[in-house]
């Protein structure tokens, strides 16, 4: 192995498979996978029970994921859903080969031109996620065959509660995963906080971290999605101020210190700033939106780029998700009343 490249098997000792001379990941090497799981690298996309026992030939799992990122103004509080289903259609149409379509913060629930996004407006708007607007957002994305992710949707709680929970929904039409704001945007913002994060498998086209605009300011959120296991933090925005320009390093950051994809979709203009980005695990812009005009951006991602750099690190040099050894000592973390222990550093294997 390259010197300073140690690696831990499954128990957690330390050993030193063959030297590598060459990337890790090929689209279908079967020793690639298994030199991957021998390495124990984090988030493997290659789980030990898939490997197959001898030399029996077993298909590859997905290492790209074409997805669109709609710069969209939002819909108008009690537009018929038909109006979002052209748009979708729309979308679909000029990139039928997309399987991941993602629009901003909030897409449904604008309040007028500007957008006032009165409390009263967006309670009265609101419902449950069993409710008849996310049961026909479901059906559109089975007719769309896409994995779809609406933005996020007022959701009325169980105790008089109002969410700002961003749904993925797949093309089966079932809900796939929901996730509640955690950090509402204080105090501008008339939301209830959630309590817990959110991943998305994609039937092995990669896992997806739910992330909603603000959530973006607070590295915690990145980081803990990213231990989580998601290939792609998908941070759903409605930014309508001139601080979207920090938002764009933001996202760059927490890419490259999560080794992670991020896509940032922001509204478009008049009500929002627009430039929306999609962001590799190294920090560079694969796509990005110049100004706040209604545009696609549309990428496909090479998921076999994260376990790249993962295994020889950001630019060659550094791997943040192997960075402790064996046996050393948990450090505190009295902000949080908590701790980071190296025995569980590593982001969680996929399933």
């Amino acid at each position: 192995m390259p010197d300073g490249v140690r690696a831990l098997d499954a128990a957690g000792e330390e050993f030193y498979p063959c030297e590598l001379a060459a990337p890790l990941h090929t689209k279908s090497s079967i020793l690639t996978r298994k030199v991957h799981n021998e390495l124990g690298l984090p988030g493997p996309r290659y789980p030990s029970e898939q490997l197959p026992a001898g030399n029996e030939e077993v298909p590859p799992l997905r290492t790209h994921i074409p997805l669109v990122a709609a710069q969209a103004p939002p819909q108008l509080i009690g537009a018929p859903l038909s109006d979002f289903a052209d748009e979708a259609c729309r979308a679909m149409d000029r990139h039928p080969d997309a399987e991941l379509l993602v629009f901003p913060e909030l897409h449904l629930f604008g309040d007028g031109v500007p957008d006032r996004q009165r409390v009263e407006a967006l309670r009265s708007s609101a419902e449950p996620l069993d409710g008849p607007r996310v049961e026909g957002l479901a059906d559109l994305a089975r007719e769309l065959g896409v994995w779809l992710v609406p933005g996020s949707l007022c959701e009325a709680g169980t105790r008089g509660e109002l969410f700002n929970t961003q749904i993925v929904l797949s093309p089966a039409g079932e809900l796939a995963g929901s996730y509640r704001k955690i950090f509402p945007w204080r105090p501008h913002e008339p939301y209830d906080p959630g309590d817990r994060f959110a991943v998305v498998d994609l039937n092995g086209a990669g896992r997806v971290g739910l992330n909603i605009c603000y959530d973006a300011w607070f590295p915690e959120t990145t980081r803990q999605l990213a231990w989580m296991g998601a290939d792609i933090i998908l941070n759903v925005v409605k930014t309508t101020t001139p601080d979207r320009a920090l938002e764009l390093v933001l996202a760059r950051a927490n890419a490259i210190v999560n080794q992670v994809f991020v896509v940032s979709v922001n509204c478009a203009g008049p009500t929002g700033e627009g430039r929306s980005l999609v962001v590799d695990p190294e920090g560079t812009v694969l796509a990005e939106a110049p100004d706040a005009a209604p545009t696609l951006l549309a990428v496909d991602l090479d998921l076999t780029a994260l376990d790249r750099v993962r295994a020889v690190g950001t630019a060659g040099v550094s791997r943040v998700w192997a960075q402790f050894r064996p046996g050393e000592a948990p450090i505190d973390l009295p902000v949080y009343a908590g701790r980071i222990d190296p025995a569980t550093w590593a982001p969680q294997p996929r399933e």
